[in-house]
């Protein structure tokens, strides 16, 4: 029981941590000071889906679970978690890629803003 626990307290922080990847630059928006935790993070998650590595996170949840009496899955957490949802047929090596690609580009894009919106606050206020 205690294994299933953890195994599921994993499951939730490797949900936490791809929110975090594809969409911690809305929050390093508001507060700038987080960018120093979501640029490592943000970087890693893409280094993941763009090479291919498996997040230690996944053998992680996989071996509790095992030891929680219930089967581990093959694969990544993509894969089995979020593939079923997002592409029902399989996700494909083409399309991790877009999807790599699309959520730096998109935080590429929300840091860009977030830095004009920081100068433009900056000189009103020194102005």
């Amino acid at each position: 029981m205690v294994y299933r626990f953890m195994a599921d307290l994993v499951l939730v922080a490797h949900l936490a941590f791809v929110a975090f990847v594809a969409l911690g630059g809305f929050l390093v928006w508001r507060w700038r000071r987080l960018a120093w935790i979501h640029v490592p993070v943000a970087l890693w998650g893409a280094v993941i889906v763009i090479v291919g590595f498996t997040c230690p996170l996944t053998p992680l949840e996989n071996w509790l679970r095992k030891l929680g009496g219930k089967a581990g899955y093959q694969g990544g957490f993509i894969e089995h978690y979020v593939t079923a949802v997002v592409y029902p047929a399989g996700l494909t090596r083409e399309a991790q890629l877009a999807l790599g690609t699309a959520v730096l580009a998109l935080n590429l894009v929300v840091y860009w803003r977030a830095i004009a919106d920081y100068r433009r606050r900056r000189a009103a206020r020194d102005a």
